[in-house]
């Protein structure tokens, strides 16, 4: 069966409309067929609707998200209730244990992601894996710092990603892998984002997974939420009346 390859976390300026519509274009003749674009948390409608135009004109599918950044746990909860419905994909930066406890657990959280450049805040461990082996929860990689970082920045990334993955693979906890990018040349092919994930021991298979099928299954499973009629997994209402 073919794939379809997604990037999850394209952070593209969309008021620049014309560069908007090239960076799209080009996504779309590396053959990826999902993208994912963050969007603010007081986004319009009609912001959303364009860059939905933009995407079908590209013959790609948009995946609306936000990036959620609480420095508390009720924060979070906070944001949450305002905004899981509001988007197809919900990340958690999680810049302190307390938030990463929370987001780990909480069925609301799609895609866990850490600051790539301070170590100290990168709290994927045992514990976190567990928490969010039992809820939603997947782990998310950007490519964008380990084509920018060199020496022994790059070094320490590395070695912080092999482990995280490990413990990721240990308690069965999927792996997304995105660009991050933000401009075009930051933009790899599919098999190349997939083959990048070889550099922290994911092998082809977890690799080529990471570009296509986890992240397709976040999309899916919250299109399915948010359809109308949507009750529980595996329940929804398909007509009301006195004659049903």
């Amino acid at each position: 069966m073919r794939r379809t390859f997604t990037d999850l976390h394209l952070t593209l300026d969309f008021k620049d409309v014309e560069y908007t519509k090239r960076v799209i274009s080009k996504i779309a003749n590396l053959e990826y067929g999902l993208i994912g674009i963050p969007f603010s948390h007081e986004i319009r409608e009609n912001e959303i609707e364009l860059l939905q135009n933009i995407c079908h004109e590209a013959e790609i599918s948009l995946a609306p998200r936000v990036d959620l950044r609480p420095r508390t746990r009720g924060q979070l909860m906070n944001q949450l209730r305002k905004l899981r419905r509001k988007f197809e994909v919900v990340c958690v930066v999680c810049e302190n244990k307390e938030v990463a406890r929370q987001a780990a657990k909480d069925r609301r959280v799609d895609l866990l992601n850490f600051p790539a450049l301070d170590y100290t805040r990168r709290f994927f461990d045992r514990a976190e894996a567990e928490l969010a082996s039992k809820s939603l929860a997947t782990l998310e990689i950007d490519a964008k710092p380990l084509l920018l970082l060199e020496g022994r920045a790059r070094v320490r990334l590395l070695s912080c990603l092999r482990r995280e993955v490990a413990t990721a693979k240990e308690f069965k906890v999927p792996i997304v892998f995105s660009s991050g990018a933000s401009t075009e040349l930051l933009l790899r092919k599919p098999m190349e984002l997939a083959a990048l994930t070889s550099l922290f021991g994911l092998d082809e298979v977890f690799g080529l997974n990471a570009v296509s099928t986890n992240p397709l299954n976040i999309v899916k499973r919250n299109r399915a939420k948010l359809a109308p009629g949507f009750v529980a997994p595996g329940i929804r209402i398909i007509k009301e009346g006195v004659d049903c």
